[in-house]
């Protein structure tokens, strides 16, 4: 109990001790009169938390750093008293998210409602939820509190940023034949012409064999060889390492600013994972955007795996794959390379995301180029984050491997180092 509760409680107390001693009826009116009042507030108390109910909408139940969770609350007074005050305290662990209110002379069958919209700040999964009432009597004898059950799951994903300048190296086709697989998309590779069916885009159809057959006839194509692209993230914890991180406070920032505040690029939490999350999700939609088919593989510890695919759908389950990732692999990311190896051919272009300084891994990618299989490497200057060994003995084996590298640092922007090769001396 609070202290003022314990002070109400051993006056109570005390006064009926000296009402039963002294007998005298002043002593028992008091105790009577303290009686009434511990009474009634703690009745006020409790009708305070009674008869209110409580909507809570969540706008998406997907969001990304940078961007915004949205939600609106309405509370309505469903009892026939009014309620005095009332505070509805958010128990929701979405960083930066400040839902609670108190709520002051609620009358009856009147809605107050507000909109919160919360800055996404970190890549992860959080929950909205769930909400304690409190609420307590006007002489601030009793508190009490009541528990609303009932959370509302959200995902943010990692930021994406525009690499204009990212350059893979081009692939290899296999020795004197293709093998064809047809695609509704649109390549370089035109396989066959057929009839023209309803659904059919415009854009498909051959005007010279419709021309010479006297009906419609469109295109079918298949996939382009070069374009299937595996992104290789490291989840090994020897090397990912972090810095503590204070949350930028843009509650002050007028609401029409804060938009183009985050449409910044937004800042990153400064750990190593986040940088290669973001990495790796801006270099797979700057690929699907160009219709390329990609796919991750990571071990954390257990293998984990999404298969090649295109399309805006692709780009999702990699993003919340990506979500929810943790550095919690105790395989060295040369390991895990030379395990991958024999699920990969000359038409794949292999891209791997890691921040270790073992330059182990180099030599795997050296072999996957000896095989035939296109490799550029992103590493994250581990480093800049923490008392880690220097990335600069891997990135001179990376230039003298000729394998292209990225070179990404903690403050340095995604879409600038994804832009320009590194250089030994960087």
């Amino acid at each position: 109990m609070r202290f003022t509760t314990w002070s109400a409680f051993i006056i109570w107390l005390v006064s009926l001790i000296l009402a039963l001693i002294t007998g005298r009826s002043l002593l028992y009116n008091t105790f009577y009169f303290i009686t009434l009042v511990l009474a009634g507030s703690w009745l006020w108390a409790r009708q305070n938390l009674r008869g209110l109910e409580i909507k809570r909408r969540v706008r998406t139940p997907r969001s990304q750093v940078g961007r915004f969770v949205e939600e609106t609350f309405e509370v309505t007074n469903q009892s026939r008293l009014s309620k005095l005050w009332v505070e509805i305290r958010d128990e929701s662990d979405l960083p930066g998210h400040h839902a609670s209110r108190v709520l002051v002379s609620l009358g009856r069958k009147k809605p107050r409602i507000w909109s919160v919209k919360t800055p996404c700040l970190r890549r992860g999964r959080y929950r909205l939820g769930p909400i304690t009432l409190r609420s307590g009597d006007p002489l601030g004898i009793f508190e009490l509190q009541k528990p609303i059950p009932g959370t509302h799951p959200v995902l943010v994903y990692p930021a994406t940023y525009e690499i204009p300048g990212f350059r893979l190296p081009p692939g290899h086709l296999p020795g004197g034949k293709i093998a064809h697989h047809r695609t509704h998309y649109l390549t370089t590779n035109v396989a066959t012409v057929r009839d023209y069916v309803p659904g059919d885009s415009y854009n498909r159809i051959h005007w010279r064999s419709t021309a010479r057959t006297g009906r419609l006839m469109v295109k079918e194509f298949e996939l382009d060889p070069t374009s299937d692209i595996w992104l290789l993230l490291d989840l090994d914890a020897a090397w990912h390492v972090s810095q503590p991180w204070e949350e930028p406070d843009i509650t002050d920032i007028p609401a029409i600013l804060q938009s183009q505040f985050l449409r910044k690029e937004p800042a990153l939490v400064p750990s190593t994972l986040e940088y290669a999350a973001a990495a790796a999700a801006s270099i797979a939609q700057r690929y699907l955007a160009e219709r390329r088919a990609v796919g991750l593989i990571a071990y954390s510890p257990q293998r984990k795996v999404l298969h090649l695919d295109r399309g805006h759908r692709q780009f999702t389950k990699l993003l919340e794959m990506l979500a929810v990732m943790e550095p919690t692999s105790t395989i060295a990311f040369d390991r895990m390379l030379m395990a991958e190896r024999h699920y990969l051919t000359r038409t794949s272009t292999v891209v791997a995301i890691t921040p270790s300084a073992d330059a182990d891994w180099v030599k795997v990618l050296r072999d996957y180029r000896h095989g035939g299989i296109s490799v550029t490497a992103v590493l994250v200057a581990a480093s800049t984050f923490g008392p880690v060994p220097s990335y600069r003995s891997v990135l001179t084996e990376l230039w003298a491997s000729q394998i292209p590298t990225y070179l990404v640092r903690r403050g340095a922007p995604i879409s600038t180092a994804l832009s320009h090769l590194a250089l030994p001396n960087d």
